[in-house]
């Protein structure tokens, strides 16, 4: 077996590896002695087969076996002696189209290889973490949430008018071309209106409305409502208001508390406290992170491999292009080339990918099973119901596996490089906070 280089430009990479007949005959026939024990076949005894028999009946599969093991060691081979590490999956190719039994294999082999990453002196980046305190101010603003959240509501006066975000009470029936549908009615509905949790345009006109009054409220399903039939139909719903009530939101006492699984409100009050710090930690960590970020990206520069820069740009503007058109949620629409814009954030996206990478491998940073674990219990919850089938889907997908572990592993390593560089805190305020978040999406 032998590997010669064809071409090296860059950071590409040519290689052609030749595997002699003899060399697959060697392996054919050893395939062939380790088998013969175990088969059986009509007319011989179980081993007894003649190896010339076993060679018609085997050897086309055993000879492309013998190849693809044959390439597969010659490729790891060569990256052991070469301490190359390909961006990508390299692309074998067959040299001799017209290749017969009885021939030398040769093959090119090409990819492009990572590039070297510089190091990378740690004790010559500040950064500043914003430390924000959860204030008696902060505190009570959240526990006003709470309470509105588990809000009650209360019978308005006779005659009164319903309000946005009163709730009625209401009677309905709907139809489409005056002809009543499945599913489009019900009776003693308690609606919040404002809620949007009705048909866009249900809710708005039945503000004004009274107790005892009955109003024909018109609207138009969306394009893509869940149900096909109704789907972009007009439709007319009779509804009558039973009641109309006014939201009271609950005391701010221990029975609330109790609501959330706390034993008092003081409970409460200490629970949401912890909660508005962790809040604030993360965001701070944000923060900084990118500002890590960017002085990592003005610190280091490299050769990017093109077919790695060429996928993320793709990537983002597929990305980009979705979080623009919403409606189309599927892949059935015109390729998206991307755009300078995009190969631009590529490159940097890119860069900072292999940087990180490569500090993590030298540092030994991994993902243990239990923060995997965590990391995909985390993904499961979007799923309610479905988390087993979650896990399965995960279990049997090593790409799913590997974009789960990504993030970690990123995290992990942004944490080891904080430790290293310098850290100044500085006392904030939450609008300071706040105020650094938002100008992350300005960037």
């Amino acid at each position: 077996m032998q590997v010669t280089q064809t071409l090296s430009e860059g950071l590409k990479r040519v290689y052609t590896i030749t595997v002699t007949a003899a060399e697959l005959e060697t392996k054919v026939q050893a395939k062939l002695v380790e088998a013969q024990p175990e088969v059986e076949m009509k007319g011989f005894r179980k081993g007894k087969v003649p190896m010339p028999l076993l060679r018609r009946q085997f050897g086309p599969r055993l000879l492309g076996d013998a190849i693809q093991e044959a390439i597969d060691g010659a490729m790891r081979q060569h990256f052991e002696a070469t301490a190359d590490r390909p961006a990508l999956q390299p692309d074998i190719k067959m040299l001799a189209e017209d290749w017969k039994e009885g021939q030398d294999v040769v093959v090119s082999m090409t990819y492009e290889a990572l590039p070297e990453v510089p190091e990378v002196a740690f004790a010559d980046i500040t950064l500043e973490r914003l430390v924000v305190e959860a204030t008696p101010e902060a505190v009570d603003e959240a526990l006003g949430r709470l309470a509105a959240g588990a809000k009650a509501f209360e019978d308005r006066a006779e005659g009164a008018l319903a309000e946005t975000g009163d709730q009625v009470v209401i009677d309905f029936i709907g139809r489409i071309g005056g002809e009543a549908f499945e599913g489009g009615s019900g009776t003693d509905y308690p609606l919040e209106l404002g809620s949007e949790s009705f048909i866009p345009g249900f809710e708005a006109q039945l503000v004004g409305a009274a107790a005892g009054t009955t109003r024909d409220v018109t609207v138009t399903f969306p394009a893509d409502y869940g149900a096909k039939h109704l789907a972009g139909q007009d439709a007319v719903f009779e509804v009558t208001v039973k009641a109309v009530r006014a939201p009271k939101p609950a005391p701010l006492d221990d029975a609330l508390a109790r609501q959330y699984g706390a034993e008092s409100l003081e409970a409460l009050r200490g629970q949401v406290a912890e909660r508005l710090a962790a809040e604030y930690r993360s965001a701070a960590r944000i923060v900084m992170k990118r500002a890590l970020l960017d002085a990592l990206d003005a610190k280091v520069s490299f050769e990017l491999p093109p077919s790695l820069l060429e996928a993320e740009a793709r990537q983002i503007a597929h990305q980009l292009w979705h979080e623009e058109h919403p409606d189309v949620r599927g892949h059935d629409h015109p390729e998206i080339a991307p755009s300078d814009e995009h190969r631009k954030l590529a490159e940097r996206r890119v860069r900072l990918g292999l940087l990180l990478a490569e500090i993590g491998r030298k540092a030994e940073v991994t993902v243990t099973d239990a923060e995997m674990t965590q990391a995909v219990l985390a993904q499961a919850r979007q799923y309610p119901g479905q988390e087993r089938a979650f896990f399965d889907f995960v279990q049997k997908n090593p790409a799913v596996q590997q974009q789960i572990r990504a993030p970690v592993f990123e995290d992990k390593v942004v944490d080891h490089i904080f430790a290293r560089v310098n850290v100044t805190d500085r006392p904030a305020t939450r609008d300071d906070l706040q105020a650094a978040v938002q100008a992350l999406d300005e960037v």
